[in-house]
């Protein structure tokens, strides 16, 4: 049986979700990023909910990626994702894209130019942020041209370097409905941006979302919830230079714009630049309300959730990788761990996320 890999937020789960499921063969494994999501804030649901409803609607397993993988840029989040997929086996990882290109052709171009790619990366002047920098290598090397916002697209490519030499089929599936941050309504596959927005729209949410209501009985956060927690973090750490990745020029940025800003976003505002892109700069906070430090990552993984073919698939690994089904005295990841009893604190409503938690089992998908 082929073995597919599948790296996700589901940040809401929605229909496109279920549809690249769908697409693909095989066993399907999921990497998904924990209470925390890349782009740098809270998930809306919590991820215990969030491979529930994968695994109704397609997934096999669901395994969690650490707070260090999934709070990250696109290489370091892919690169972080591929190398736990590689371990659990797969033969190929699945994509959406805005872009269906021969992602293949350009991993082969990163296995033979790698070391060149990034000595040409480093080169680069440094009024450039990485996502620029990152676009002129891949336009230079392999003739890739980018057009809009294709935030899918720019993963796909970060997808290839990180697969590159692993041999790992990579297999593209044509994005479906609305752009990536599309606030429409009237579409044929609504986005998850546009699910956030309009949450309390029940009936917008029915119709775009399978098994809505787990998602609409489930207690949502945003980073309103954690608004004070990230001011009282801010205010009363001496040096946030001690966090991870924030240097004298972000301290010094975030401190003084923390006393005017009347919200997280106008905080990102305030903060942002040309080389300090919002998303980092969303990142960055998110690491000062975890006090994030840099350490290494887990050897362990962590399962969220099987099927009855995904836990048959997990028993074939024993004694091959180490897995971590239920969180006990030692801490399967002590950052990713802390993360989540800050996350907790958002809602009064949301459930223990560590302790007493084993993984959610589905007999049979619905799909």
């Amino acid at each position: 049986m082929t073995v597919i890999g599948i790296i996700a937020e589901f940040n809401p789960f929605h229909n496109g979700h279920k549809y690249l499921l769908k697409q693909a063969d095989g066993l399907k494994i999921v990497a998904m990023s924990g209470n925390f999501v890349q782009r740098g804030e809270p998930a809306i649901v919590d991820k215990w909910i969030r491979a529930q409803m994968a695994l109704e609607n397609g997934a096999d397993l669901v395994v969690e990626l650490p707070f260090l993988v999934a709070v990250q840029s696109a290489d370091h989040f892919a690169k972080g994702a591929v190398e736990i997929l590689s371990r659990l086996g797969i033969d190929q990882l699945i994509f959406g894209t805005e872009e269906v290109l021969d992602y293949q052709a350009i991993a082969t171009i990163y296995s033979e130019k790698g070391a060149e790619m990034e000595g040409f990366l480093r080169s680069l002047p440094d009024d450039l942020s990485y996502p620029q920098k990152t676009q002129k290598m891949w336009e230079t090397f392999a003739g890739v041209e980018f057009t809009g916002d294709t935030p899918n697209h720019i993963l796909g490519l970060a997808y290839a370097k990180a697969c590159a030499g692993k041999g790992i089929a990579l297999k593209p599936v044509q994005r479906q409905g609305a752009g990536y941050h599309s606030e429409e309504k009237e579409v044929a596959y609504a986005s998850a941006t546009s699910l956030r927005l309009h949450k309390e729209d029940q009936d917008f949410v029915a119709r775009f979302m399978p098994n809505s209501q787990l998602f609409q009985s489930a207690p949502q956060v945003s980073w309103e919830n954690y608004d004070q927690l990230l001011r009282y973090q801010i205010l009363t750490r001496p040096d946030l230079t001690q966090i991870f990745q924030v240097n004298e020029e972000l301290a010094n940025r975030i401190k003084d714009a923390v006393r005017s800003a009347s919200s997280v976003e106008d905080l990102v505002e305030k903060v942002a630049t040309k080389r300090y892109t919002k998303a980092r700069v969303r990142r960055i906070l998110t690491y000062i309300l975890v006090g994030a430090m840099d350490q290494s990552l887990p050897d362990a993984i962590h399962v969220l959730g099987f099927s009855a073919k995904g836990q048959a698939h997990l028993k074939s690994l024993k004694g091959q990788v180490d897995l971590v089904t239920r969180i006990g005295k030692e801490p399967w990841d002590s950052l990713t761990q802390q993360a989540d009893q800050v996350y907790q604190l958002g809602h009064p409503q949301l459930p223990e996320q560590i302790w007493g938690r084993v993984p959610v089992r589905v007999e049979e998908s619905t799909v």
